[in-house]
């Protein structure tokens, strides 16, 4: 009996573009994001993110995207972002067929280190769309609670979705990074 290899995180170069792109597609739009329960299908038509976002947020500095993998296979990403004394956490996607297993929590985990050990931040940030209430109540049992700060959803960008609602808007949520190094 052989022991599965486990799984490992890594910081994602410009070769992974076009694989992270195809992966965050595939979470949030479409009928390959309705196999997951992260899916945005039934508010947002059209893309989610694009090979020029994606590279930009490999460029920039105190930016990376971090990738989970077994054995060469992307299991998941997300983009941390190191904004002063908080980080932002966002384009969060797991292959829908793995999702419920444990591999978010591992990774969301892990930018939570990236911002705590290696840049000191104290707060991690994030907006997520208010009308995903089982989303939020996920990030609120990992410590994120609410802050009733509202963002409009930028309707009118495509770039973002294409709405198929007129009621979307993002909210800021928060956690405080435990053990900070000072």
């Amino acid at each position: 009996m052989t022991t599965p290899v486990p799984p490992r995180f890594r910081t994602a170069t410009e070769a992974d573009i076009p694989a992270i792109v195809a992966l965050v597609e595939s979470a949030y739009r479409g009928d390959s994001g309705r196999r997951g329960w992260t899916t945005e299908s039934d508010l947002l038509d059209g893309q989610r993110t694009d090979a020029a976002d994606v590279a930009d947020a490999i460029s920039r500095p105190d930016s990376r995207i971090v990738l989970l993998e077994r054995d060469g296979r992307l299991l998941a990403s997300c983009h941390v972002e190191r904004r002063g004394e908080a980080s932002y956490f966002g384009m969060f996607a797991v292959d829908p067929a793995l999702q419920a297993g444990g591999l978010g929590r591992l990774l969301l985990g892990e930018a939570e280190r990236i911002a705590r050990a290696e840049w000191g931040c104290r707060l991690m940030e994030m907006t997520v769309i208010v009308q995903r209430n089982e989303l939020i109540a996920w990030y609120e049992r990992r410590g994120y609670r609410r802050t009733g700060t509202y963002k409009p959803f930028p309707y009118g960008q495509e770039r973002f979705g294409v709405p198929r609602r007129d009621d979307l808007r993002f909210e800021l949520l928060v956690k405080e990074l435990a053990g900070v190094a000072a």
